[in-house]
């Protein structure tokens, strides 16, 4: 018999917030169920309440009809459930095979750990997953998409594994990586396991998924089997509505100015030679495979990375950043790729993350803040970017990533920027979510700023982009007008540049 995991009317509510609501449906074992649904719609939730992380409020979860209670995460793992968050959950300073084997490494006769066994085991996953790592390595010195297969690696390393949650697992992947994820995924169906997939990529559920349950506004909707509908029916029962072609009703910016960014020649440790112009009201992609040297760039030109050689002017004026303090005060701002890590401040609220940027505006001449001014700032930000939050005073960790998102944002544009630079900023956003952050692009071009949008995501980039400039290699290979662009092109601009 197949294994079969039930939850029986889970709800769960937080203050002013019911985040699940009388949740009831099965997942079944050797079957790929996707969740899909809006950010916020509890898809994440009820994921931590089937881990532990989250006691429900009310309702049961059963496990091949034996009910079960976790009150931690590692009771969860010890009978057999792992969930794979988006935010990684993993120890820099180990080794690969000490985080894949963390609590559990092997020992010789005298109890002492056998780390060179743990190695040896470790480097036969790394084969499965055909990854070019070492397991000696320490995971602080691997990139984010190698870091997320390491916390992979870790669940499919336990003999008990009997249901894997993967949340956004291929946010910061590759296309081979995710080949690679897929095929061990494949491995864990075919052995029967319980595998429950959360992602906002349409190409990827259709791909992977045998089934899909939708969610909304915390509900369960429904489970459909995923090759008996379309994409477009998957939009409307996960939103409530059409999106239609969401890039073709963009009301764009048609006023495209002076040149209002000029980067010449620019080399750091990541990025060799890279020049280009960005124009006042301009949407500027840049495209690439994934360590391409996109990311590094950005972080060169606001001070995060040490250029090496090079200028960059602003308006025609020769500017230094020699940290990402003095961009900001030059009037360049950056909405970094990983929100967890380098985005929001988990431990304040939603004020203080908008707030935090703007700390000398909101202080008087003895260097007292305002609370009153704080409290204006939050609530224009809130209403401003339309984010979900029962409070200002709400702790940012508990909104979905797509409000956490917006948050950023809004602390940026807080600040008057001229240019504002946007990195990866809808991974792990939702498809109704995407919708108003491609709005919301479109009206700062229209009201003159430079807008710099670097993202893996080909439909995106092409769709929202006036001028497309594509890296491979740590250079530019290419640059592209949006009316030429297609995908073929941009594959073939960043996989087959020139070489030095």
């Amino acid at each position: 018999m197949r294994s079969v995991l039930e939850f029986k009317n889970i709800s769960k509510y937080f203050p002013g917030v019911k985040a699940l609501d009388d949740i009831c449906f099965q997942a079944f074992g050797g079957e790929v169920l996707a969740f899909l649904g809006e950010n916020g719609a509890g898809k994440s939730t009820l994921l931590k309440v089937l881990n532990g992380d989250y006691q429900p409020t009310k309702g049961e979860y059963l496990l091949d009809g034996v009910q079960k209670h976790f009150r931690s995460p590692h009771e969860a793992i010890q009978e057999g459930i792992s969930v794979i968050y988006q935010e990684r959950q993993i120890l820099l300073e180990l080794s690969v095979a000490e985080n894949i084997y963390l609590g559990r490494m092997p020992v010789g006769r005298f109890g002492v750990i056998d780390t060179a066994k743990a190695n040896k085991m470790a480097k036969e996953i790394i084969d499965d997953f055909g990854l070019p790592i070492s397991p000696t390595t320490k995971v602080k010195d691997l990139s984010i998409a190698y870091q997320q297969m390491v916390e992979i690696m870790k669940a499919y390393s336990r003999d008990n594994l009997k249901v894997i949650c993967f949340d956004e697992p291929t946010a910061s992947l590759s296309d081979a990586e995710i080949d690679s994820l897929f095929e061990i995924i494949a491995k864990l169906k075919a052995q029967g396991k319980i595998i429950i997939y959360v992602s906002h990529r349409m190409k990827e559920i259709q791909q992977i998924a045998d089934k899909v349950a939708i969610f909304k506004d915390g509900r369960y909707v429904d489970t459909v089997v995923t090759k008996e509908v379309s994409e477009q029916q998957l939009i409307k029962m996960m939103v409530g509505r059409d999106l239609g072609d969401i890039f073709e009703s963009l009301d764009r910016n048609k006023q495209i100015g002076d040149v209002l960014l000029e980067v010449k020649n620019v080399s750091s440790d990541y990025v060799k030679e890279v020049s280009f112009t960005l124009h006042k009201g301009e949407v500027l992609g840049f495209s690439g495979l994934v360590g391409a040297g996109r990311t590094e760039l950005m972080r060169a030109i606001i001070g995060a990375d040490k250029m090496r050689t090079g200028e960059v002017y602003l308006e025609g004026k020769k500017i230094v950043n020699r940290s990402p303090k003095e961009a900001v005060d030059n009037g360049i701002v950056l909405v970094p790729e990983d929100r967890k890590l380098q985005g929001i401040l988990s431990n304040l609220s939603v004020s203080g993350n908008i707030n935090i940027s703007m700390l000398d505006k909101n202080s008087n001449g003895f260097g007292v803040i305002s609370s009153g001014k704080e409290a204006q700032e939050a609530e224009k930000g809130i209403r401003d970017f339309k984010i979900k939050t029962p409070s200002p005073d709400k702790k940012i960790v508990e909104l979905s990533g797509g409000n956490q998102q917006k948050c950023i944002v809004a602390r940026w544009i807080a600040t008057n920027p001229k240019v504002l630079i946007l990195d990866e900023p809808t991974k792990g956003i939702d498809v109704g979510a995407k919708s108003e952050f491609y709005n919301m692009i479109c009206e700062f071009a229209k009201q003159g700023l430079g807008v710099i949008l670097v993202s893996s995501e080909l439909p995106e980039v092409i769709g929202l982009s006036d001028r497309i400039i594509v890296m491979r290699s740590l250079r530019i290979s290419g640059e592209v007008m949006r009316e030429e662009a297609t995908e073929d092109k941009l594959l073939s601009l960043g996989m087959m540049g020139d070489e030095e």
